[in-house]
């Protein structure tokens, strides 16, 4: 034999392809199971690409204007000339969430107020019915209202709408603003009025919460540049945000960018459930061709050329099936930008991306041969004398140096896949080794429900029952591979169910028993006491009312923001000193908060000295201990303070929570508005409530939690959705990876079914048989990843979302009887041929 005979590639492909005539159809089943998984990531990518290409194109018309100057704050009187002067046109909003009455249907609702002035937006348009009123309505007393508003109180264009103590004729239907989502909308319904009219609607009070922008018409990009290189550092020391196309576009991408992730993280899940079935069934696939690779070695083949032979098998049929994944995930980016529609401000393109199918196809290849490899491997070691034995000598061999290398590269395209998708090593290897440890986890439990299964492995009872517990533990078993693949899939819709449900009961709280179900604010201190008076009028008790005072950080230890900024070594946040907060005073405690460290003191110090106490994860942030300084900004006046405590508060609890709460005697005088929180007990009770309010008092807002309840059940459903349509993926992989074990298995049982049959055993001995194998399989599966779902999602409820863990097991108990019934089914349709046909017949044609 020449030790030194070079490879004969055209050979080694021409008994590929010969070998792999009577197997095609079961090496296509090896690789199906990653087809869907390519399919996921293919519809993805290009769906990225995509969205990626149309938040290039439509970023001017989502900002509306070249340069946009935003604040939370009035600007002051010194910045007003700046912003005056700025652009070729310019347009100004001032928006606010306040009460509108509907006086044609005599309802109200809490919608987001925007009073607009000049010619915005420049790029784009405000899109109403009809076309015209997103222009017209400015140059008379009407409005635009949303068109889920319409809807909802059964209103047409000309009917009225009040806001304030002003009357409004609707002009329009108001179908999209610009950067507006579908699901914006559902929470915050938008009316657009004359900006000329905001002053008489009377709603601009002391305290009042409002946003204003500045929008802005300049030029190309270049002279947009220019303007804020002389305008940056002004705006930056008055506390103005500014955003430009340009920044539009890096902010809309980056957001979406980590949805298009996610997503992907998803559909990679789905593949390398994907994976474990094609390395499970290439490793029987070998298995049963010991005897003919045995073959060939004593014609003189080498190990090497046996194990190219094969790999060129796995390499062809895994391009095939990436060529095939490919062209289902191009199918399915037809239906995403339809499934995402409701959260994205973008309209978004189905255009096929070749880049996206490309990967696609080399994932499917490179999928195959990594995974394909670890049992392909251990070809090199099977010897000529094969042909005389039973034992697969060297298939089992773990010190082989090749197969810890195998490992390490399917280790490093898992990392490499996490961080390409994660944009971070860190975050990759937490990635992988979550991936690795839920593996282990399902493995170990499969293998200590095995050995249960032997260890207490009944003596007495039905030959029938024990017949099908032995087979879960016989040699050729799939009871690893169907307990991991399908227990993992299982798991993560599961999951999905159960968070779901999570979140909702989260909620849902604040309307059972005797908790709080509506929120009033906006109360100035003069309509404080008649407000109550018609709360208890209404026969509604006051569960709650509190001043509310806006304040800013100035300073901490002595230090400003830009002091901050400037010394690097400073280990205080500059985030601390960039927004508004909303703090209160009192004396007390409520049943949500509880001192973590320091000492509370309700009261200011005899000597002058004023104690606050801060929410620990606000303070966290903000990198913040007890007994530093820090000096509020109170409407001008700056007020020095001293941390005292920190609390720990419940959020979820449905009363006014503070992240910094003052002592009483220091923000009685500040000027202040109050919330009222009070609960209705049914929905025509609020109705009439909320009527009386916007006619007396007509700057009151409302939040009423019924309505949030199904505007949040609205919208869970629709993100619910879109992770849902993702994980499919994932469910439907372990379903073929499940139909592709199970009808691999049959090549594996026909001995044993043919041997019964021979010894006399009937059709139906041999059914149950089956039956009970393959319930087994699929329930210890289900049952095995719905416990992993439970323990997982029961860790978010506690750690996570801090809530009562009481799940709705029912879709997990659903799935459970689906997984187990398939499984049967499955089993079952595999051995059809063998019961009617002889067993003789059965022998020579499959053995």
């Amino acid at each position: 034999m020449d030790s030194k005979r070079p490879l004969n590639l055209p050979w080694l492909f021409k008994m590929a392809w010969r070998d792999s005539r009577r197997n095609r159809s079961r090496l296509f089943l090896f690789i199906s199971s990653i087809i869907l998984g390519i399919a996921a990531l293919v519809a993805i990518y290009s769906f990225g690409d995509n969205l990626a290409e149309d938040i290039d194109d439509q970023a001017a018309t989502l900002l509306g204007a070249d340069l946009v100057v935003s604040s939370n704050k009035k600007p002051s009187d010194k910045i007003v000339p700046l912003l005056d002067s700025i652009g070729n046109d310019r347009s100004k909003e001032q928006s606010f969430a306040s009460m509108v009455l509907f006086p044609t249907a005599g309802g109200t609702r809490l919608v987001q107020i925007r009073a607009l002035e000049g010619n915005y937006p420049y790029y784009g348009e405000i899109e109403t019915d009809p076309a015209a009123a997103g222009k017209t309505f400015r140059q008379g007393r009407d409005a635009l209202v949303d068109k889920t508003l319409m809807l909802q109180f059964n209103t047409k264009v000309g009917d009225s709408i009040k806001v304030g103590e002003l009357s409004f004729e609707i002009a329009g239907v108001l179908n999209k603003a610009p950067g507006q989502t579908g699901l914006s909308s559902s929470i915050a319904p938008i009316v657009y009025i004359p900006f000329r009219y905001l002053q008489e609607t009377g709603l601009m009070q002391r305290g009042s919460r409002v946003n204003y922008k500045y929008f802005y018409r300049i030029g190309n990009a270049t002279e947009v540049e220019k303007t804020l290189k002389k305008i940056s550092g002004k705006l930056e020391k008055e506390g103005l945000d500014y955003d430009t196309i340009a920044s539009q576009k890096k902010d809309t991408g980056r957001s979406f960018e980590d949805l298009t992730q996610f997503l992907s993280l998803v559909g990679f899940i789905a593949l390398l459930l994907g994976c474990i079935g094609v390395a499970s069934s290439i490793h029987i696939y070998i298995r049963e061709k010991i005897n003919s690779i045995a073959v060939l070695r004593c014609l003189g083949l080498k190990g090497w050329e046996a194990f190219l032979i094969y790999l060129i098998q796995i390499a062809g049929i895994g391009l095939i099936g990436g060529i095939i994944g490919a062209a289902i995930g191009t199918l399915v980016q037809q239906l995403l930008p339809l499934v995402l529609k409701d959260i994205l401000p973008v309209a978004i393109s189905s255009n096929i991306s070749w880049a996206a199918i490309g990967q696609g196809i080399l994932l499917g290849l490179v999928i195959s041969v990594l995974f394909g490899l670890l049992p392909l491997i251990s070809i090199r070691k099977i010897s000529p004398l094969n042909t005389l034995r039973v034992v697969h000598e060297g298939a089992s061999k773990i010190n082989d140096p090749l197969k810890w290398l195998v490992y390490a590269l399917v280790l490093l395209f898992i990392v490499a896949f996490g961080y390409f998708q994660l944009d971070g090593i860190k975050q990759a290897l937490i990635f992988t080794a979550g991936v690795i440890v839920s593996f282990l986890v399902l493995t170990g439990i499969a293998s200590l429900l095995v050995w249960m299964v032997r260890r207490f492995f009944p003596t007495s009872g039905s030959y029938l029952l024990r017949q099908g517990l032995a087979n879960l533990f016989r040699p050729n078993n799939q009871t690893l591979i169907l307990i991991v693949t399908i227990g993992l899939g299982t798991a993560f819709i599961s999951n999905l169910f159960l968070v779901q449900d999570i979140l909702i009961k989260r909620v849902s709280l604040s309307a059972s028993g005797n908790q709080p179900n509506m929120v009033l604010f906006d109360i100035q201190p003069e309509q404080k006491q008649e407000v109550a008076r018609v709360t208890q009028a209404n026969r509604l008790p006051i569960i709650q009312q509190v001043p509310i005072i806006t304040v800013r950080i100035e300073e901490i230890n002595g230090k400003t923001a830009a002091e901050v900024k400037k010394d690097s070594s400073s280990k205080i946040s500059p985030k601390a000193f960039g927004s508004e907060l909303r703090v209160t005073f009192r004396d007390t405690l409520t049943a949500a908060e509880r001192i973590s460290e320091g000492k509370w003191r309700g009261n200011t110090a005899k000597d002058g000295t004023i104690y606050v106490s801060l929410e620990e994860q606000y303070a966290n942030r903000i990198r913040v201990n007890v007994g530093d300084t820090l000096t509020f900004n109170v409407q001008g006046a700056l007020v020095p303070t001293i941390v005292g405590s920190f609390r720990e508060v419940d959020w979820n609890r449905i009363q006014t929570n503070f992240r910094v709460l003052f002592p009483k005697g220091v923000l009685e005088d500040a000027p202040q508005f109050h919330v009222l929180i009070t609960r209705v007990p049914d929905s025509k009770a609020s109705v009439s409530f909320q009527q009386q309010l916007v006619q007396k008092f007509p700057n009151i807002s409302v939040i009423d939690l019924t309505l949030v309840l199904s505007v949040l059940d609205e919208i869970l459903t629709k993100i619910g959705f879109v992770i849902k349509f993702m994980a499919a993926f994932s469910i439907v992989t372990g379903i073929v990876v499940l139909i592709a074990s199970v009808l691999i298995s049959k090549y594996q049982r026909i001995q044993e079914s043919v041997l019964l049959r021979t010894m006399g055993a009937k059709r139906r001995q041999i059914l149950i048989i089956t039956a009970l194998e393959y319930f087994f399989l699929g329930a210890l599966a289900s049952f095995t990843g719905i416990l992993l779902s439970i323990l997982a999602s029961w860790a978010l409820a506690k750690f996570s979302f801090k809530t009562a863990f009481a799940p709705d097991l029912s879709p997990a108990l659903v799935l459970f009887v689906a997984i187990s019934m398939l499984t049967v089914i499955i089993g079952l349709f595999n051995i059809r041929g063998i019961l009617n046909r002889p067993p003789l017949e059965v022998l020579r044609k499959d053995l």
